[in-house]
């Protein structure tokens, strides 16, 4: 990982810029797939910001995993600054914060930290931040807790539910024999310890941050609690919940292992209809958007898409090992497994809640599900 430079506050500007100048500008909008993308695929370096409205600043954390980025927000608050997300807990997350608090950050402290949802990359570094700054985590009381349980939740060995997840899910013997063979619980690794204690945001809260009031709406099915941020004047924080090229993962987990999150993701699609199409997305991956309700359309229309091949697929009984095929556009490798299993069961799930599919169980305990 490369070090991120220091580098020097400047006033910020009342049009959209950067705080403070990079090697790069953005090239100018794009449009791709119906979507526009005013600032192009241009992308800020870590540790630095760009301001994409009067007081909203955009800035860039790297990943350790294949999706290799995360877009965070800084809010100006007037006295003080608002972090929307904080990237995982690793030394280049907290190298590129510090750059920030050194630089256009300087001179004003944070005050105020608001989590989306549970995942690492987003809550990961939310401990270091509260205690560094002495503010309180705001975030949806489902995603505290669930982060909570899954931070203590380590063992020496998988859980019998966890065995019998994959099981059901028709995984190869050799795969669940090598399972059964590692620990479990990989959660708190990449996460600094929570603090304990939160201040709750829920669905319909109004969030004043500076001039602006943010109405918290939240979402479902790639996190049971997903908050969003709308603003009064046009901007939409969007999370994971709403991504221009990446489709959110969607998964049962072996912790509800008869959920239906498909049916929660696509109800929430039609929820977040409700916000004006205009409004500049602000995502948690990719670029910045306008199209929201495009980009629903989209998300709603490949779900569907994968649903009709699923069904087709189902003539005779399948198990979810065996739909892979049906769902992913590449082969899955043995280390994509688990999450692979997730989407599959969801989108089996959702057909035999809906009376499309018929679920068949033998002595092993394996799951087939056929079209009714």
């Amino acid at each position: 990982m490369s070090d991120v430079s220091m580098i020097a506050a400047e006033p910020a500007p009342h049009r959209p810029g950067r705080i403070p100048a990079s090697p790069a500008e953005p090239r100018g909008p794009e449009d791709l797939r119906g979507l526009h993308y005013p600032f192009g695929r241009w992308v800020p370096e870590s540790g630095t910001m760009f301001e994409v409205a009067p007081g909203v600043h955009w800035t860039r954390m790297p990943l350790p995993f294949g999706l290799d980025h995360i877009n965070l927000w800084v809010l100006d608050g007037g006295d003080g600054w608002t972090i929307v997300d904080t990237g995982v807990a690793m030394g280049a997350s907290k190298k590129a914060w510090e750059s920030l608090f050194a630089g256009p950050m300087a001179g004003k402290p944070v005050t105020r930290l608001i989590v989306t949802h549970y995942h690492p990359d987003h809550l990961g570094l939310a401990g270091w931040l509260c205690q560094r700054w002495g503010v309180a985590l705001e975030i949806a009381r489902t995603e505290y807790l669930l982060a909570r349980t899954l931070m203590l939740d380590v063992r020496d060995a998988p859980p019998p539910e966890a065995v019998d997840f994959s099981i059901r899910a028709g995984w190869p013997n050799e795969a669940v024999d090598m399972m059964r063979a590692k620990p479990w619980g990989s959660f708190h690794k990449i996460m600094s310890p929570l603090p304990a204690g939160f201040r709750r945001i829920k669905d319909g809260d109004v969030l004043r941050i500076g001039a602006r009031r943010w109405r918290v709406v939240t979402g479902r099915g790639h996190a049971p609690e997903h908050s969003c941020l709308v603003s009064d004047d046009g901007l939409m924080i969007s999370g994971d919940q709403v991504l221009p090229r990446i489709t959110s993962n969607v998964s049962v987990y072996p912790s509800e292992p008869f959920a239906d999150p498909l049916g929660d993701w696509l109800e929430s699609i039609e929820t977040l209809r409700a916000i004006p199409g205009d409004v500049l997305v602000l995502p948690a991956h990719n670029e910045p958007f306008t199209g929201l309700h495009t980009r629903l359309d989209q998300l709603r229309d490949d779900h569907h898409d994968k649903l009709d091949k699923l069904l087709a697929f189902c003539v005779v009984p399948r198990t979810a090992f065996e739909s892979f095929a049906t769902l992913f556009r590449k082969p899955v490798g043995e280390g994509d497994y688990g999450i692979a299993t997730g989407e599959a069961v969801a989108h089996l799930h959702w057909l035999e809640e809906r009376g499309k599919l018929r679920r068949l169980s033998d002595a092993a305990g394996v799951a087939r599900f056929v079209a009714v």
